[in-house]
């Protein structure tokens, strides 16, 4: 497909991802020929260590990128021939570039939630913010957050030492939390970044007797987009980002660094909407 573009998103359990329909929207707008392709390792039957194989096996058909999402974020990392400052800082990859023969790795989760909280909740205090979560999305959140100017990142994971790990790969102003009941009593802000709240994965990854009015709340789950915490807080009075905007912003780094063409920010979040409005 040499006369357009050919991109893909390997992951596990994908199907109902709304990338491949948010990119191909965006590109007629702009004109191109694209097509953005699913490559399901439970539909290929392949275990996540086979994404080498499978990047190997893209770059042969003429793919212009992939997107790389669960399980396989860290485990590309091996098949690359060249990663970004901020993927290699993050330790892990959810854009691979082919720029010839080389295979170009890149992160836009940071960058997706800097920019979904600037948009979404402008101007809110930073100076102690509790993040729960220590996996791929916690540490771009937490490296968004250090970005942004935060005071304090205290990281909360089911895992006490991979929050512990997560906060000594980080700048000082990262440190590893204590007692949840205790975080959010002291908190400005609350990042929610593991699966709780996927319709996998329903359900409360926080007590909502917890969340307090005046303390703000962000959820990087996006399907659904409603997520029982993002519920919750907006019940209990507190300023409230979903996960749409982090899914949107991330998708146009990713097209950009695909097509080296500007994207339509603002029209993307639009596609966003209506697209997630058809699937619930």
């Amino acid at each position: 497909m040499h006369d357009g573009y050919l991109v893909g998103l390997i992951g596990s359990g994908i199907g109902p991802s709304l990338s491949p329909a948010l990119h191909e929207r965006e590109a007629a707008e702009l004109g191109l020929d694209y097509r953005y392709l699913r490559w399901d390792l439970d539909d290929l039957g392949e275990p996540p260590s086979a994404v080498g194989e499978l990047l190997a096996r893209a770059r042969a058909e003429g793919y212009r990128g992939l997107n790389i999402t669960h399980p396989c974020k860290q485990l590309v990392l091996d098949h690359l021939d060249e990663v970004d400052a901020d993927a290699a800082a993050l330790g892990a990859v959810n854009t691979v570039v082919f720029d010839g023969t080389r295979a170009i790795g890149h992160n836009t989760d940071h960058s997706g939630f800097a920019r979904s909280l600037q948009r979404g909740l402008p101007e809110v205090a930073l100076d102690r913010v509790l993040l729960l979560g220590a996996g791929g999305a916690g540490a771009a959140v937490a490296h968004a957050l250090l970005g942004l100017g935060a005071g304090e990142v205290r990281i909360v994971d089911l895992d006490a030492d991979r929050a512990a790990e997560l906060a000594a790969s980080l700048p000082e102003r990262a440190v590893a939390g204590g007692r949840l009941d205790d975080e959010l009593d002291e908190a400005d802000g609350l990042v929610h970044a593991t699966p709780t709240g996927m319709a996998a994965h329903p359900g409360l990854p926080v007590p909502a007797a917890l969340l307090r009015p005046e303390m703000w709340v962000a959820d990087v789950v996006y399907r659904p987009l409603a997520t029982e915490l993002v519920v919750a807080a907006r019940q209990r009075g507190c300023r409230v980002l979903d996960g749409g905007g982090m899914a949107v912003f991330q998708a146009v780094d990713a097209f950009r660094l695909f097509t080296g063409l500007e994207p339509n920010a603002e029209r993307m979040l639009r596609h966003f909407a209506e697209l997630e409005g058809a699937h619930v």
